[in-house]
């Protein structure tokens, strides 16, 4: 392992000497576990359902559909590989995101860095994104109808990459994704089902949560191990959500 893998895994707080395995609650089949409902959001009749990666880009940049688009500095669209295999969303651009126009750029985007490369990804390997594209005043939580009018945006977006596997990073993002307001330790170790296509789901902390709670970093490094596990199964055809 390299020096510079081996720095991103002590960054997440774990012991690389020892090579873990996932607890036995977290190794359950998804066929063994309840997948919350799917509440049904009515965008695909929306414009941008039809659309490719760069008319989508621009009608987010001008979208003006709630009112955060009269407090952002610009909008936060999404970043990296646009047929990635793994794509990872969270809850909504902060202050750094808002005047960067990139998701995940300040300490929580280099934690989520460290996280990926834990994985052996580089940020450019996977596809980023939120699920508002424009960040709530004061970073607070995002609105419900905040959260609705940008719904479509982020349908198209999974539609465009076609991910094998999506990370929901963090209780807002997981919340939204999976319209249900279970816990988000109750989310994690299973795989969930997303809309009506049944994108193969898993949940983990948000980097924000992380560098409150430094002591939390050992559960996010098997929630991890987990989805790698999960997409070695989803590689190898088998079929792990109902």
């Amino acid at each position: 392992m390299s020096s510079r893998r081996l720095a991103y895994l002590d960054a997440l707080g774990v012991d690389v000497y020892v090579r873990r395995s996932l607890p036995a609650t977290a190794t359950v089949t998804a066929s063994a576990q309840p997948v919350p409902a799917i509440a049904p959001v009515a965008v695909a009749d929306r414009p941008e359902a039809q659309l490719d990666w760069e008319p989508l880009r621009a009608m987010v940049a001008g979208c003006t559909r709630c009112g955060l688009c009269e407090t952002r500095t610009q909008t936060v669209f999404g970043v990296g590989n646009p047929r990635a295999r793994w794509m990872f969303i969270g809850e909504a651009p902060g202050a750094d995101e808002d005047r960067q126009g990139e998701p995940f750029v300040g300490r929580a985007g280099q934690l989520l860095t460290s996280m990926l490369r834990a994985l052996g990804f580089a940020r450019d390997d996977v596809y980023i994104a939120n699920v508002l594209k424009c960040r709530p005043p004061g970073n607070r939580d995002p609105r419900p109808e905040e959260a609705v009018q940008c719904r479509g945006y982020l349908e198209r977006q999974i539609e465009l990459v076609s991910p094998e596997l999506i990370v929901a990073v963090g209780r807002i993002a997981a919340q939204n994704l999976l319209a249900t307001d279970t816990a988000l330790a109750r989310l994690r170790g299973k795989v969930h089902a997303l809309g009506s296509r049944g994108w193969p789901l898993v949940v983990t902390y948000h980097p924000a949560y992380l560098l409150r709670s430094p002591g939390e970093k050992r559960k996010v490094w098997q929630d991890l191990l987990f989805a790698r596990d999960v997409h070695r199964r989803i590689a190898a055809g088998e079929r792990v959500v109902p």
